[in-house]
């Protein structure tokens, strides 16, 4: 969808900011609903009470839950602090969701073990370090070779959700097989250096000046490259971008399907598992706090409620009869 020249700017402005291309987009559909909501006017002619009523008809007529309305909020926050300069009220007058946050979905060991076992090659490295590091989808596909560290058994995460860093453990198992990852990606790079229109790959924010030759360097490339080269739809400059994420989702919802699993699995659901795993084998809520790179106890919390259901939890009186 063509973008105005204001939300455009906007974009722009939060490139310029180092804000990760996933959550540009997501800014600009909110902001762009706002717009639209408001009438098409220039959101600098509004201010906290449009903002308010955008919020409550959120929740009034599209029944969104709590993060997504919160999410709306970041959005439109940002448009008033950096770009229009005129912030919004701290004391935001609106009607909240109260649709509780689900539970996570979360797999047996077993079933783990079946999934992987209908994920087709090419997605199940991915696929297990989603469960195996408790990656988020986006980590997992923006991984540079340089962020695999065999030495110490860790995979190094910038730039998460948030803007953190982090290191995750690295499953000591799957050593061998990105070693052969790496080693496929580097033939890769051997043959896209000769290439006079190759201009290596991207990197974020202002690294590209700051270490001028890192793009055609191999510990910068994407540990899970395309298969193609590809035009960046931004630059029109021929690089190997990371494999599409779409691809590997639509994987792991086959491989679902071929297990009969009656739960909604997605690549989340692994990230789910990791931490409930961890959890039940005596790991501190802290540590896998820092493993998920949550910033609040709270939201790693919610995996100690999925012990506690069933037989992890209160023994049911049908078991006294």
């Amino acid at each position: 969808m063509s973008r105005s020249k204001f939300l455009s700017d906007v974009a722009q402005k939060m490139m310029t900011l180092g804000y990760a291309k996933r959550t540009v987009e997501t800014y600009i559909y909110w902001i762009r609903l706002y717009i639209l909501y408001s009438g098409k006017r220039h959101p600098a002619e509004l201010g906290s009470e449009a903002v308010e009523a955008f919020l409550s008809h959120l929740v009034n007529k599209r029944n969104v839950s709590r993060s997504t309305q919160q999410l709306a909020l970041n959005s439109l926050a940002f448009l008033y602090d950096k770009v229009i300069g005129k912030p919004i009220s701290l004391d935001l007058r609106f009607n909240q969701s109260k649709i509780p946050k689900k539970l996570p979905i979360v797999l047996t060991i077993s079933e783990v073990k079946q999934l992987f076992d209908h994920v087709p090659t090419g997605y199940k490295l991915p696929a297990q370090l989603l469960y195996g590091s408790g990656l988020r989808l986006m980590e997992a596909v923006r991984l540079r070779i340089a962020d695999v560290d065999f030495n110490y058994g860790c995979l190094r995460i910038w730039n998460g959700k948030g803007g953190k860093h982090r290191q995750v453990t690295l499953a000591s198992e799957l050593h061998s097989a990105l070693k052969a990852q790496i080693q496929m990606m580097q033939h890769y790079f051997e043959l896209d250096l000769p290439n006079p229109e190759f201009q290596g790959v991207w990197l974020p924010h202002a690294l590209d000046r700051k270490y001028p030759n890192a793009n055609k360097e191999l510990g910068w490339q994407y540990l899970f490259g395309s298969k193609k080269l590809s035009r960046d739809p931004q630059t029109n400059l021929l690089r190997r971008h990371h494999i599409d994420e779409t691809g590997l989702q639509k994987a792991v919802r086959s491989a679902a399907i071929k297990c009969n699993f009656t739960k909604q699995v997605s690549c989340h659901t692994l990230r789910h598992s990791f931490a409930t795993h961890l959890l039940a084998n005596g790991i501190d809520i802290r540590t896998i706090q820092e493993q998920l790179g949550h910033s609040d106890l709270a939201t790693t919390q919610i995996y100690t409620h999925v012990l506690k259901q069933g037989a992890n939890g209160v023994k049911s009186p049908l078991s006294l009869l």
